[in-house]
């Protein structure tokens, strides 16, 4: 039962963490507008792929979990 326990907790606080960054993610105003990020306006159709964004959000993700392996 402790390891099922110990599974809770970090399922909770890894839903509390993807609740705190949805709500600050719109006050941002840098993220998704860096350059490297691809947009494309022809007519009525815009494209758009944040590029630069990914790598950024990828590079940051990988810390985290470098650190979190590394500590435990």
């Amino acid at each position: 039962m402790g390891d099922i326990a110990k599974i809770l907790i970090l399922f909770g606080t890894l839903l509390i963490a993807v609740g705190v960054v949805l709500l600050l993610v719109p006050k941002l105003p840098f993220l998704g507008r860096l350059p490297g990020d691809i947009m494309i306006k022809r007519g009525n159709t815009t494209f758009y792929f944040p590029l630069a964004t990914s790598i950024l959000i990828s590079i940051l993700i990988s810390f985290i979990v470098y650190l979190l392996s590394r500590f435990r």
